[in-house]
């Protein structure tokens, strides 16, 4: 049995470090929590994917992104390419473009085929369009992205910290780099993507990084962030009790 002497000093909440200085974007497919979220004035910018929109229910692409980007017309919007052949991923990606001066283009870093996408995201950055390369998870990949960058137009790295955590491998060493490779280009900015939970997002600050995307849920629970963790506990203890006693169980 440890004595008070024996008991280890355990801090009742993690310091956190700051995260000023590190842009919120909303990600999703759902209006209703982008038009809350942009009201509320917790983000900078939203992202999007084919299959957050799929799992959402949307049916017309178009359609929706017509609705976000009325809805909201002053902050970055990203809207992902979905065609695996570079002449029609070129074409759907000048179309979005020509949605509005908010809008960036999200460009996979290869097709399903594992063929790079960078030669025809070239010819686009080359033409002012604002990329969001995005799916990636290598440095190798990074440094070859951020060599088709044009040096005058703003384009976003999202690589997926989230997705390389699942595989066993701490993001932190892989974003740290990833900041410091993109420094190349003054108006590229890294995005921590695939977030997991709170604690990414001051990862994401710690590491330099410039943006972190995250679902309406997890933007919900910073407001965790810092909290006593005797009281955290508590309020565990008593959902606990509570959902019991509203299940009417019984022993």
């Amino acid at each position: 049995m440890l004595t008070q002497v024996d008991r280890p000093i355990v801090s009742k909440a993690a310091p956190m470090p700051s995260i000023e200085g590190l842009k919120l974007f909303g990600d999703g497919a759902s209006l209703a929590d982008f038009s809350r979220l942009h009201a509320q004035g917790m983000v900078t910018g939203f992202t999007t994917n084919p299959t957050l929109m799929f799992k959402a229910g949307v049916k017309d692409y178009a359609q929706f992104a017509g609705q976000l980007i009325a809805l909201i017309p002053d902050m970055p919007l990203s809207f992902e390419v979905f065609s695996d052949d570079f002449v029609e991923m070129e074409r759907q990606a000048r179309l979005i473009a020509s949605w509005g001066d908010n809008v960036y283009v999200k460009i996979p870093i290869t097709n399903t085929k594992g063929q790079s996408s960078l030669p025809m995201a070239k010819a686009l950055a080359a033409d002012g369009v604002k990329l969001n390369i995005t799916a990636m998870l290598t440095l190798e990949q990074v440094a070859e992205a951020i060599e088709i960058l044009a040096d005058d137009t703003p384009a976003i790295l999202s690589v997926f910290a989230g997705r390389i955590a699942d595989t066993g491998v701490d993001p932190v060493p892989v974003m740290r780099a990833a900041v410091a490779m993109a420094a190349r280009k003054p108006l590229a900015e890294v995005l921590w993507a695939s977030t997991r939970e709170v604690l990414n997002v001051f990862q994401a600050a710690e590491c330099g990084c410039h943006i972190i995307t995250a679902t309406p849920d997890i933007l919900k629970k910073l407001d965790m962030a810092g909290k006593d963790l005797d009281a955290l506990s508590l309020d565990t203890v008593a959902m606990f009790r509570a959902d019991a006693v509203a299940a009417g169980f019984t022993l």
